[in-house]
């Protein structure tokens, strides 16, 4: 039987018709990890013995009668989630030994679902790239070309899934760390609604576990099918039990609507900051295209779209003030010594990213009003339209750089280079709002990577981007197993329990 490469959604119909048992799904889950993870290196904190001993537990809950939702299935939790006994790193040298003693409460929603976790997935350096590599755990390869990257930050997550390692993982999201990785291995991801999903316990090594408010950042489900997203945020969405007394489920409004021909859909594949490559132009136009054929009204241009200048310029301003506070990359003296040597008349996302170095808590404010108004501009778009596709990054996954200062690095979009962090300008367009926005696979390359989009849904309607995913995937292929990963054909027709 090989089941690594099913949807959890098929493993728990097996689970539940008792043709598989978990402790055999995790044990074919870790004999993977160890065949393959290698050369991938996604898995950098295994914890076999454990999710063995889960597994068990899981098949004897289910002998007893019970049925909760992930019950008995395999899967991987980022390494920035603290679970309880295992080292939380951040891939920071100084806190290799950081271990604490009470699981995140995302990890304690999958335990409590009845999942087995395997271990967790590797991260860059304090979760600030689009890589995934750091010091203490090394590089993740991309399993369709190990000389590129799988992306960052949660580019571990990504590509054990893309490699058959667990069937669900959790990851987070600030600039696209859930959606770059997702589309740069082939898989599915959903950056869910700000504030939707609680993110205790996704905390820096050594700060305490409390129920922040985050700016931007989200925690989210990443899967290799629709359905296993929205499967997986059903367990994760909910506001922290700490902020009311006691838990609480959220109950998201339906999705708007249930037939591909009802959906009105924007789409765009231009930036005025950067180009698209055609690769990703082309994956954008084969959604284009099957969101046409099943009937769907697409429109390529709306007078209702906030303005993506601002919005890029705003998302960096937000973005980089922020992580500079907690992570600080230079002295002040320094900064202000880069910044006074700026064109006054430099608009440019490099000079708006140094600028943000200096941000005081006014500079902050004004940003925070002026994506208020753009907020209000996009519940004004969502009246015209239900979704909006666009790119996640301008290319595929690109070839590894190292290069020690992020700022000198530069992207190569067909034969012309720009700054390295512009290709987070499609990201930030639906996290500088809060929206919520799903990572689908949209065909490959003609190298044959794979090229994925996303669909940005209403404020609060995740269930809307998620819905259409789901209807998309059948017409745009979904997640496809790389070669690379699959030494041979899937005994018999691939499903658990197969001949």
């Amino acid at each position: 039987m090989e089941s690594s490469f099913c949807t959890a959604e098929e493993l728990i119909a097996a689970l539940r018709g008792g043709s598989v048992t978990s402790v055999e799904l995790t044990d074919e889950a870790i004999a993977r990890i160890e065949r393959d993870d290698d050369v991938v290196n996604a898995i950098c904190v295994p914890d076999f013995d454990r999710a063995r001993t889960a597994a068990v537990r899981a098949d004897q809950a289910r002998a007893r009668g019970e049925d909760r939702p992930l019950l008995g299935v395999p899967v991987t939790v980022k390494e920035c989630y603290n679970v309880a006994g295992l080292p939380t790193t951040w891939g920071m040298v100084a806190h290799r030994n950081f271990r604490p003693a009470e699981d995140a409460v995302q990890v304690s929603r999958l335990k409590a679902a009845g999942a087995v976790v395997l271990g967790k997935t590797n991260v860059p350096l304090g979760l600030q790239d689009v890589q995934t590599f750091n010091e203490i755990y090394g590089i993740t390869t991309n399993p369709w070309d190990p000389g590129r990257t799988a992306g960052g930050s949660s580019g571990g997550s990504a590509a054990a899934l893309a490699s058959g390692f667990g069937a669900l993982s959790i990851g987070s999201d600030i600039a696209g760390s859930l959606r770059t990785p997702a589309h740069f291995c082939g898989v599915y991801a959903h950056k869910p609604t700000l504030g939707l999903v609680a993110n205790r316990g996704m905390v820096a090594p050594g700060e305490p576990a409390l129920p922040v408010e985050l700016d931007l950042a989200v925690v989210g489900p990443m899967a290799r099918s629709a359905r296993d997203l929205t499967l997986l945020l059903d367990v994760m969405a909910g506001p922290d039990p700490l902020t009311l007394g006691v838990a609480h489920e959220l109950a998201l409004p339906p999705a708007r609507h249930e037939r591909l021909g009802d959906f009105r859909v924007l789409v765009l594949d231009e930036h005025p900051l950067i180009a698209t490559g055609a690769a990703v132009r082309a994956g954008v136009h084969r959604v284009a295209d099957a969101l046409v054929d099943g009937g769907a009204r697409v429109e390529r241009h709306s007078p209702l779209l906030p303005d993506l200048t601002e919005a890029a310029t705003l998302y960096m301003r937000l973005l980089i003030s922020g992580s500079v506070a907690r992570f600080p990359v230079e002295s002040d003296e320094q900064l202000r010594t880069r910044v006074a040597g700026l064109s006054a008349d430099d608009r440019s996302l490099d000079a708006v990213r140094l600028r943000a170095m200096l941000a005081g808590h006014r500079d902050w404010l004004e940003a925070d009003h002026r994506r208020e108004v753009h907020r209000h501009g996009w519940r004004q778009l969502f009246t015209e339209f239900d979704a909006v596709v666009c790119p996640i990054t301008p290319t595929p996954a690109f070839p590894h750089d190292h290069t020690p200062n992020p700022m000198a690095r530069r992207i190569d979009i067909d034969g012309v280079e720009y700054p390295y962090f512009d290709q987070l300008v499609w990201a930030g367009l639906a996290t500088m709002p809060g929206l919520p926005a799903t990572a689908v696979p949209a065909g490959r390359s003609p190298e044959g990577l794979p090229v994925g989009v996303q669909l940005i849904g209403p404020m609060s309607e995740d269930r809307t981007p998620l819905r259409l995913a789901e209807l998309l995937e059948p017409k745009t292929g979904g997640f496809q197993a790389p070669k690379q990963v699959v030494p041979g054909a899937r005994s018999g027709d691939g499903r658990p329990g197969a001949a």
